[in-house]
């Protein structure tokens, strides 16, 4: 797995960012979602390199083997903000000043937030699998807060640490068949840490307090994504199912948008590879 990448940790403020890198060419930042590392995209992140793009793959501030701070009430500390500007001086401290985007999932709470906040830095963007976090919550119904109660469950204090951590196994339910045993095996080793389940759950407290702020007032402030952007779904997933085309929703934060979605399950860097790798080195490469 990630043959031929160099690995580090990158000390940055308030955070140590576990870091994958390797290519030569235009940088591209690959950030994952919950739960997973990294690691999720090790079958897309060679086939970017052999295209002729330098890849970077870092694990979120929290999540797999980096580490941010003591959580806070506000949970500034983990807001998409904060690990926005943890992804800036990661490229920074490799020499790339600006660079290529993809985030998914959660990941792509942290792309947006990165594009809005640094748009000097981001030639351009693709968001996987996700919409703006203030977009889901002013469309809240029966629906999607039944499909997506984990949001609100994470949100509560004290109570899903003690849940999850009693059985970590039968919570997050890994796939080492469908995932690749050395992406299983990282992932399984984060998720049994129980300062990385807090340190994912406060992603979450800070989606619904302090991002869902910053997001309203990007959009009543008029403030879009500046760059050409990518919005990607997975059509197994439920994002048509619940709000219908999504580059309706992203039309109103990204002016230059384009977008369809790909054949797989939610985890699509893992189980559609390859059309995920085609569709971000085609537009990367544009």
């Amino acid at each position: 797995m990630f043959k031929d990448f160099a690995s580090e940790q990158i000390h940055v403020e308030g955070a140590s960012i576990f870091t994958r890198w390797s290519g030569q060419g235009p940088p591209v930042l690959l950030l994952h979602g919950h739960p997973r590392t990294s690691a999720t995209w090790h079958r897309v992140a060679p086939q970017l390199v052999e295209r002729g793009f330098t890849v970077v793959c870092p694990d979120l501030r929290g999540y797999g083997r980096s580490r941010g701070p003591a959580p806070t009430a506000d949970h500034a500390g983990h807001s998409k903000r904060a690990v926005a500007a943890d992804m800036v001086a990661v490229m920074q401290s490799l020499g790339h000043s600006r660079f290529l985007l993809a985030g998914h999932d959660r990941g792509g709470a942290v792309a947006l937030r990165l594009a809005l906040d640094h748009p000097d830095v981001v030639a351009r963007v693709a968001l996987i699998d996700c919409l703006p976090i203030s977009e889901h919550l002013s469309r809240i119904t029966a629906k999607f807060a039944t499909k997506w109660w984990h949001w609100f469950f994470f949100a509560q204090p004290e109570i899903p640490e003690r849940v999850i951590n009693a059985d970590p196994d039968g919570w997050y339910r890994g796939d080492p068949r469908s995932m690749g045993q050395e992406n299983y095996d990282e992932w399984r080793e984060a998720t049994r840490n129980p300062d990385v389940v807090r340190a994912m759950l406060e992603d979450y407290r800070a989606g619904l307090t302090i991002d869902k702020r910053h997001e309203e007032s990007d959009r009543t402030a008029g403030v879009r994504i500046q760059c050409p952007a990518l919005a990607l779904w997975s059509l197994q997933d439920d994002l048509e199912d619940l709000y219908g085309d999504p580059l309706k929703v992203w039309q109103q934060w990204a002016p230059d948008l384009r977008g369809h979605g790909i054949d797989s399950g939610h985890h699509v860097a893992e189980e559609a590879p390859d059309a995920l790798a085609a569709s971000l080195g085609d537009f990367f490469a544009d």
